[in-house]
């Protein structure tokens, strides 16, 4: 899809306390481990051959490991907290770092494994293995959404999944999966959790994922949510109120279909209830001015579109005063200032609509 933004691959970061395991990871796997399947390569941990430990006896691995060892304990200090690319490397910077009689000692014993306990040990290594790889997106999302689902989930654990989902589905891979997952729904439903914090972070997520996405965007409208986020703006809080802006800002934005069923919910009347309510914050009204703005450019000239910003201009007379209160205050001066103008646009707009529809009516 265009504009698509590239995700960025998970490295692995191991310090040098594990490089004896995965040495011994090595040993297990590649075929100088033992003598029960000569020939074979049994190195990979998935079940797929593997090249880094074909042709490697226990001599040339000891040899590696003894050449390596001897760039001293400087060398070996340097690497932690290395990253790398793959468990070829990982595994080899591991023998580098291990050291060399205590590898030698590892080896002999797993020569004395029978091929019981040689496999025995080796699906012990391949569950630890699996238990230190690093979860892929897809994967860490399917748990945050199996935790929304659950409805014996702690406040804490659903909290935790919104948190953990509002990072992820900010690449635009991502969120066009939520929906493939089963995300959206769950997410909207928390709309109507009656812990607010719940309730804001949700909108949060709705916001971060429909954000310049059509797909994701008409996948929510799809869902109803637009009617809840404009319930929530009319909250006393300001927190909740904001981030339904947010989350209804990011739906509607270049999508006709949205700013349609923004109208049609009444949406106006909660930019309008922003405004007029002094005990909201400047910061809170001028994102519904900035709101307003949008919708009075995109009015027609006709007296019925018109009329649904009746009592705007006392909206804005209100908030008038309440900024010319907030410039005597230093600290708050050069914010009610910009507010100020952006007011004085938002009231010349609107004018020069109301004047348009009355010319026309008059001709």
């Amino acid at each position: 899809m265009a504009g698509a933004q590239p995700q960025q691959r998970h490295r692995c970061r191991f310090p040098a306390l594990l490089a004896s395991l995965f040495a011994t990871v090595l040993l297990l796997f590649s075929p100088a481990a033992g003598a029960v399947e000569k020939g074979a390569n049994r190195s990979s941990l998935l079940g797929q051959p593997r090249q880094w430990a074909t042709g490697k006896d226990e001599g040339e691995i000891l040899a590696e490991a003894e050449a390596r060892g001897r760039g001293g304990e400087d060398s070996a200090a340097g690497e932690q907290g290395r990253e790398f690319d793959s468990l070829d490397g990982m595994l080899q910077w591991a023998i580098g770092n291990s050291d060399p009689d205590k590898l030698r000692e590892k080896a002999e014993e797993i020569e004395r494994l029978s091929a019981d306990e040689l496999l025995k040990r080796q699906l012990e290594i391949k569950e630890l293995m699996e238990k230190l790889r690093m979860p892929s997106d897809a994967e860490l999302m399917k748990i945050a959404i199996a935790d929304l689902n659950n409805s014996s989930a702690s406040l804490e654990d659903r909290k935790r999944a919104l948190q953990e989902l509002f990072v992820l589905v900010e690449p635009i891979d991502n969120a066009n999966d939520l929906e493939k997952l089963g995300g959206l729904i769950p997410l909207i439903q928390e709309l109507n959790n009656a812990d607010e914090g719940i309730r804001t972070t949700s909108a949060w997520v709705l916001g971060k994922a429909s954000q310049n996405n059509v797909l994701v965007q008409n996948q929510i409208l799809t869902y109803g949510a637009l009617e809840r986020l404009v319930k929530m703006g009319y909250s006393s809080s300001e927190g909740e109120a904001a981030k339904a802006l947010y989350a209804i800002s990011s739906l509607i934005r270049d999508n006709e279909h949205g700013q349609v069923l923004f109208l049609s919910e009444n949406g106006y009347a909660m930019l309008q209830h922003i405004l007029s309510t002094a005990s909201n914050s400047v910061r809170l009204q001028r994102k519904a001015l900035l709101a307003v703005r949008s919708l009075l450019q995109l009015t027609s000239d006709d007296a019925a579109d018109l009329q649904m910003f009746s009592g705007l201009d006392d909206s804005l007379e209100a908030l008038r005063v309440q900024l010319d209160v907030l410039t005597s205050n230093d600290d708050r001066r050069e914010y009610a200032l910009e507010v100020e103008i952006l007011r004085r646009e938002v009231q010349i707009m609107f004018q020069q609509k109301f004047n348009e529809v009355r010319c026309c009516n008059i001709s």
